[in-house]
C-alpha cells in the first residue's frame, strides 16, 4: 500500500487574493465561495500569507453594526488584506505524506495548511478535505 500524499487530498483549485485587495473584497469572496481560508499570493503565485475567517472577524468586530451598510463597506474598503494576513505560514509540499500535514494541523490547531510545489501555491488542505476522504472511503466500503 502506497503512502497517501498531500496532493491526493488537497483542494487544487485554490481561491486566492492579492495583498492590496480590501478586506471588503475578501469578505465578499469568502461569502460568495463559502470558504474560511484564503491564501494571499503575488502575481507569480508566491504565497505571501493567509487570511482566515477568524482574522477577518477580528478586524471587523469593532465596526458599529448600526452604521448603514454602505458606510461599513466603505470602512472595510479602506483596510487592505496585507494589514490583516498572517505571514510566515506553515506549509507542506505536495509530495509530503498526509500524516505530516495532519500533524501540523493538529499540533497548531490549524483549520488548513497551504500546499506548495516548487515554492508556488499548488493547493490547500483543509479539515473538510479530511472529512471528504473519510466519507468517500466509507461510501466505497458500503458498496
Amino acid at each position: 500500500m502506497s503512502t497517501l500524499r498531500t496532493r491526493d487530498l488537497m483542494t487544487p483549485d485554490v481561491v486566492t487574493i492579492r495583498p492590496g485587495a480590501s478586506i471588503q473584497a475578501l469578505q465578499d469572496l469568502m461569502n460568495d465561495k463559502f470558504i474560511r481560508h484564503v491564501p494571499v499570493v503575488d502575481e507569480e503565485g508566491t504565497m505571501l500569507g493567509l487570511v482566515s475567517d477568524r482574522d477577518l472577524l477580528r478586524h471587523t468586530m469593532g465596526v458599529d453594526l448600526s452604521l448603514p451598510v454602505s458606510t461599513r463597506r466603505e470602512v472595510f474598503g479602506a483596510v487592505r488584506v496585507a494589514d490583516i494576513m498572517t505571514q510566515d505560514v506553515e506549509t507542506v509540499d505536495v509530495d509530503a505524506p498526509v500524516a505530516e500535514a495532519a500533524s501540523i494541523m493538529l499540533e497548531n490547531k490549524f483549520g488548513c495548511v497551504p500546499v506548495l510545489e516548487e515554492g508556488l501555491l499548488a493547493g490547500i488542505l483543509t479539515e473538510a478535505d479530511f472529512v471528504r476522504y473519510v466519507a468517500d472511503r466509507q461510501t466505497v466500503g458500503e458498496s
